[in-house]
């Protein structure tokens, strides 16, 4: 989906780009054993598929299926294959380590670097179907903001004044310790921030919950010069009122953590899923 800047983003919405990503959710229930190292696999995309994607450096995480549509708990310890752009020439290669440590899927982790807007595609070892369609788009055809630019102050909700968000963590080992700024209050320190949006609670990817608790227990590693702060995505414990921090960005997936460096620039974004041996390395390379 396209998310239009004169319109909020709604419930059914964000529901529509998460589940466009992979619904991971409904096929938790039928995963598989099969070893898929010897290839017949399917790739299934857990990267946006809307307008998320301008040139340069991307980060595009896989899981795999069985041809039935199961979902693989194993499969090959290296992803390997091709990046092609529309006309069918090669890009760069394919080489990506499993991983899911924590997960109850594991993902491949594809780092591609992508020259101009068009339409991409990974061509995977062993894959069968079509290769997986990869768009990226001018910067200005993007509402959330993208790596090089500022990211918006906004006053997410915190513990002493939770802004009609009800629960302000649903973290289900308790309310994690990033909501006692906010991410206005955060980006006028003048150190870099990590900002995740994510719902542990109604997460559509069954990834917000490990992935906020790997960055709670990452965290303090940084604490002395690193701020963290997470803003859920729905006001209401049902989960059907859009909170006020996705329409700040124009969101219309989730989990998303932003990366800014300390003049709040965004430096990176890791969307969708992450373990915790994958965020320890993109927190290394982001604040060393």
């Amino acid at each position: 989906m396209t998310a239009d800047p004169s319109l909020p983003v709604t419930r059914r919405t964000l529901l529509a780009g998460a589940a466009g990503v992979v619904g991971v959710s409904a096929l938790l229930a039928a995963c598989g054993s099969d070893n898929a190292s010897s290839g017949d696999f399917v790739v299934v995309q857990r990267f946006p598929n809307n307008q998320a994607f301008v040139a340069g450096p991307v980060r595009l995480a896989v899981s795999l299926a069985r041809s039935d549509g199961a979902l693989l708990v194993d499969g090959p310890e290296r992803l390997t294959g091709q990046v092609r752009n529309d006309a069918g020439d090669v890009i760069g290669p394919i080489d990506a380590i499993r991983r899911g440590t924590g997960l109850s899927v594991p993902y491949w982790s594809i780092i591609a670097n992508l020259p101009a807007a068009g339409l991409y595609s990974l061509a995977i070892d062993g894959a069968i179907g079509d290769p997986t369609p990869v768009l990226v788009f001018d910067a200005e055809a993007i509402t959330m903001p993208v790596i090089g630019q500022p990211l918006p102050p906004f006053d997410t909700p915190t513990t002493s004044d939770a802004r009609g968000v009800d629960p302000v963590c649903t973290r289900l080992a308790g309310a994690c310790p990033f909501h006692e700024l906010t991410l206005t209050e955060a980006l006028a320190l003048g150190k870099p921030v990590v900002y995740l949006v994510g719902t542990p609670a109604h997460c559509t990817t069954a990834t917000c919950g490990p992935g906020l608790d790997f960055l709670v227990d990452a965290s303090p590693a940084y604490a002395d010069r690193v701020t963290f702060v997470h803003a859920e995505v729905y006001s209401d414990p049902e989960g059907t009122i859009v909170a006020p921090a996705v329409n700040a960005l124009t969101l219309a997936y989730e989990p998303v953590m932003f990366f800014t460096d300390a003049a709040g620039v965004l430096t990176d974004r890791v969307d969708i899923v992450w373990d915790a041996a994958d965020l320890k390395d993109l927190l290394a390379a982001a604040f060393g």
